[in-house]
């Protein structure tokens, strides 16, 4: 350490530090580098975000976050390995430029296929044998790579482990919702919980820290900032099922003929294959069966559950993927199920009582639902016999039977989405009282029934609440809800009450995202007040009459994104939102010629004063998904 700082001190110098994995490390080397003030410069490399952050804490900017190559950069890349100063000749470019996509972007993989492309015929029958299997050839010709992105596994900390292989169960390309994600990996028991954390969150900064690592891509991410979706990138995914396959976590079955040894695995995941053909496996070790893609020939009743005999120890029963897989008797046999989702059914039977330590009950809505007749799924009042039970989902339950005077309280219930015609009665709440998400519908608005939803106040828990009105409901009564003060997240459709009743919502003190749609508030005009909305930080509004908006940049000040679709009477977009400091969207659709006018001429003020980083997007409305292409 003494010679290479006497050897630098005085000089203008370079240090290059590649693939550092610990703040020790950086520790260790940072104090043999003099800090003449000559311009000299260090540059460290990580994969790990914490790493880089630690390394960079004295810089006002942020560590720089290298992405994915393009198209174009990563054919200038392959090209320049292959050729060198020569051209690529015309026969070759267009496999080439194929080869080069088929690298996902990843720096690593091209300079490894540029290799192999290097040693072969520069022929087009050699280079489309590549072109077929691009992540083959990486993998299997070259050990180098495969170390190199080992040891992004063998530096995860042991706790992180099995999430990331259970990441490979999942198909290529998959889009992996993370809700579902988190709920598969409590099941699992992945998660250990710290603190005050409930488990949920935890996985949720399990997460985080796989994406900090480079090992997960985030997709989406919703408007709160914690992910919505994400993925892994094909090469990631393959060192990911090796892993799996090397220590016996994880079984992929992609084939269609049947494997017998898949009795033996304790996880499977299963792609394209007819599930009937279990019912000659007995799979005394199996405790998970996620289905991606899979069918069911059409048999009798009995023979088509019959497989689901041979499999009494699952604890992860994944089949929304599945044809006509339900939840038949047979499935509430499995004592000792923690996540079940299954496809659409009419009825979940009684027996669902069985089910003593299941945490996750998803119920899908499959393709025989239409909006504007809305299916349902009836619950029995055995539902809440089942002391695990956290999350319950559907598209739509039927209204929530009553429980037994006897019956225990769900303490462990957060999720509850979708009831219908919800009836938040005295009883229902001590039976739930620790609720953080629930969505309701309402249908039938029936002129003698009493929803209680000022008992709604009373969920002190509560940080999610969707509430779908839909019009029929509003030509018999007024539904008047009363929001509790946790509320973080709030989405209102089809309410119908006066712009001058929002400070209902408005007051509420912990109120980050709002949602209004198909004329949650109706009338002309809406003019804001400066003690409200003083944590929101995302607006969407869909479907509104609303004509005049007065509002300054005080009313709202902390909001990030500004969403509108459908406002086609609106006259302008308030001035006053370009004077935001937050503000970091206006999203709009192309419906309304008033509302886009604005729209430029708040982004083009606010350029002409530097501000560069406000963003209007503009776009045709999808009816399908709700958002604008």
């Amino acid at each position: 350490m003494e010679e290479v700082y006497k050897g630098l001190k005085g000089m203008r110098y370079l240090i290059v530090m590649d693939d550092m994995w610990s703040k020790k490390a950086w520790d260790d080397v940072k104090m043999i580098f003099p800090d003449d003030d000559n311009g000299s410069r260090i540059v460290v490399t990580t994969r790990l975000l914490d790493i880089a952050t630690y390394a960079n804490f004295s810089s006002s900017s942020p560590p720089h976050e290298m992405h994915f190559l393009d198209e174009d950069q990563s054919w200038n890349l392959l090209r320049q390995i292959v050729f060198k100063q020569q051209d690529c000749p015309v026969e070759l470019e267009k496999i080439g430029k194929l080869i080069a996509r088929n690298c996902g972007g990843l720096p690593l993989a091209i300079v490894v296929i540029a290799g192999l492309l290097s040693t072969v015929g520069r022929t087009q029958a050699s280079w489309e044998n590549i072109a077929e299997n691009v992540n083959l050839a990486v993998t299997t010709n070259y050990e180098q790579f495969e170390k190199i992105l080992s040891l992004s596994y063998i530096h995860l900390p042991q706790h992180l482990r099995p999430c990331f292989l259970y990441m490979g169960g999942f198909p290529e390309d998959y889009e992996i919702p993370v809700w579902k994600l988190i709920k598969l990996w409590v099941a699992e028991g992945f998660i250990k919980p710290s603190g005050s954390k409930s488990f949920e969150e935890e996985a949720e900064e399990y997460l985080e820290d796989l994406v900090k690592r480079s090992l997960v891509l985030v997709t989406t991410r919703k408007t709160n900032g914690k992910i919505k979706i994400c993925g892994v990138h094909d090469l990631i995914r393959d060192l990911c099922i090796r892993k799996a396959q090397d220590e016996k976590f994880l079984y992929r079955y992609v084939s269609k003929v049947l494997d017998k040894n898949i009795k033996y695995q304790h996880r499977i995941s299963i792609m394209h294959f007819d599930l009937n053909s279990l019912e000659n496996i007995y799979g005394s070790t199996n405790r998970t069966i996620i289905c991606f893609q899979c069918r069911n020939s059409a048999l009798t009743y009995a023979k088509h559950c019959s497989f689901i005999r041979n499999f009494r120890l699952l604890k992860i029963m994944d089949m929304v993927n599945s044809a006509n897989v339900h939840l038949f008797p047979e499935v509430c046999e499995l004592f000792h199920l923690r996540f079940l989702a299954v496809d659409y059914q009419t009825k979940i039977p009684a027996a669902i009582s069985n089910l003593r330590n299941l945490q996750t009950l998803i119920i899908h809505q499959g393709k025989t639902f239409k909006s504007y007749e809305p299916l349902t799924i009836l619950l029995p009042s055995e539902i809440w016999t089942i002391p695990q039970l956290r999350h319950l989902v559907s598209f739509v339950f039927g209204s929530l039977p009553d429980p037994d005077e006897a019956t225990s309280p769900l303490e462990n219930l957060q999720t509850l989405s979708e009831i219908r015609d919800f009836k938040c009665t005295e009883k229902i709440l001590k039976m739930i009282p620790n609720l953080k998400k629930l969505g309701i519908s309402y249908f039938s608005g029936e002129k003698d029934q009493d929803y209680h939803l000022d008992n709604l106040v009373h969920f002190h828990q509560l940080e999610k609440l969707k509430v779908k009105i839909y019009p029929t409901v509003l030509f018999r009564r007024k539904l008047n809800l009363v929001f509790p003060p946790s509320m973080k997240k709030l989405a209102l459709s089809g309410w119908q009450r006066p712009w001058e009743d929002i400070g209902i919502v408005g007051s509420l003190p912990n109120l980050e995202v709002l949602k209004l749609r198909n004329f949650a508030f109706r009338g002309y005009k809406w003019e804001t007040s400066e003690e409200e909305f003083r944590r929101l930080k995302f607006l969407l509004i869909d479907k509104s009459d609303l004509q005049h908006w007065i509002t300054e940049s005080s009313h709202f000040p902390n909001l990030k994104w500004l969403v509108l679709y459908r406002c086609w009477c609106l006259k302008e977009i308030p001035h006053g939102f370009g004077e935001i400091p937050t503000l970091e969207l206006i999203k709009i659709d192309d419906g309304n010629i008033c509302v886009m006018d604005s729209a430029r001429q708040i982004q083009e003020v606010q350029q002409d004063w530097g501000n560069d980083a406000l963003q209007v997007r503009i776009g045709r409305y999808n009816t399908l998904t709700g958002d604008i292409k």
